[in-house]
C-alpha cells in the first residue's frame, strides 16, 4: 500500500519589497514571523507550517507559500 505524504510548505518573504507593517506577525498562529530591525519580516522556517494566513493578510503581497524539500 502506498503512503501519501503531504509536502512541507513554508512562507517566503521578499525582504526587499517588505514594508515591515507587521500584519503577517499578527495573524501567524505559530509565531513564526517577526519583523527584523523594523526593516523587513522574517520567517522562522522551523516553526512555519505554510498555512498561508500571512500571505493572505500581506497588504504588499510580498509573501509566497512554497513547497520545500525535507
Amino acid at each position: 500500500m502506498e503512503t501519501k505524504t503531504r509536502a512541507k510548505r513554508n512562507a517566503f518573504i521578499d525582504a526587499g519589497a517588505c514594508v515591515a507593517c507587521g500584519c503577517c506577525v499578527k495573524v501567524c498562529p505559530l509565531g513564526a514571523i517577526s519583523v527584523f530591525r523594523g526593516v523587513a519580516a522574517r520567517v522562522d522556517a522551523s516553526r512555519c507550517v505554510g498555512c498561508g494566513k500571512c500571505a493572505k493578510e500581506c497588504p504588499a503581497s510580498v509573501i509566497e507559500i512554497r513547497e520545500v524539500q525535507v
